[in-house]
């Protein structure tokens, strides 16, 4: 894992978001000792997640459909 200091930090943004990303965790040490850890944030996406389409249907047709189906 790799440990930057702030300035580094600071002057090499890009570099260490992109080891964060590899790697999952960037330390990075202040002046004053402190430690912190730059973890990438991990999309969480459901597989239910569908993109919605435009129809031109009525809620009432909607139910008659599902009324049919229901039928059979």
């Amino acid at each position: 894992m790799q440990v930057y200091t702030y300035s580094e930090a600071r002057q090499k943004l890009a570099l260490v978001l992109e080891q964060a990303e590899n790697t999952g965790k960037v330390l990075i040490r202040r002046k004053d000792g402190r430690t912190f850890a730059l973890v990438p944030e991990r999309n969480i996406f459901s597989p239910l997640d569908i993109p919605s389409i435009k129809a031109k249907i009525t809620t009432q047709e909607i139910v008659d459909i599902v009324r049919e189906g229901r039928e059979r």
